[in-house]
């Protein structure tokens, strides 16, 4: 029988800590749980998920999303989704910082958190890297490709 406890592994993930609560190889439906810890003005690139919605819930701070040609601002207990194929980003909008579970349905998403991501060294978020290399970005780029994501514009300022 399996372990029916999520299987905790802290991930520093580019300048945030993902925690792979549910892991898509632990259900027949592949849904993966992810807690994510990230410092004010966080923000990844725009980008479109292929072959995944991604559900967010909001646990603490604040997140300013994009989603397609609209924005929202969301706050702790709310959720929202960004629909597979819709160009998205968020940014961490409050001062100390924001906490949120992600929700996806394949396992892309976690595959490709697994992949750029490496054991948290510690407690918190990860030092500070600053702006990616022209390299860094490309390289960055073609991983999230691989996993069927396709980076499409900058992180929100």
């Amino acid at each position: 029988m399996q372990d029916p406890m999520p299987s905790r592994e802290p991930l520093w993930f580019l300048d945030t800590r993902v925690t792979v609560l549910i892991s898509c190889s632990e259900g027949t439906d592949r849904i993966s749980l992810l807690e994510h810890l990230a410092a004010h003005g966080d923000s990844p690139p725009l980008h479109i998920h292929r072959d995944e919605d991604e559900v967010f819930h909001i646990l603490e701070g604040e997140l300013r999303f994009v989603l397609g040609d609209r924005t929202v601002r969301a706050l702790p207990g709310q959720s929202l989704v960004a629909p597979k194929g819709l160009a998205h980003t968020y940014r961490v909008e409050a001062a100390a910082g924001a906490r949120w579970l992600t929700v996806t349905c394949g396992e892309k998403f976690e595959r490709f958190v697994r992949a750029v991501g490496r054991p948290a060294a510690g407690p918190g978020l990860p030092p500070r890297s600053g702006p990616p290399t022209a390299q860094q970005a490309q390289a960055l780029a073609a991983i999230a490709l691989q996993h069927g994501i396709e980076l499409v514009g900058p992180p929100l300022a």
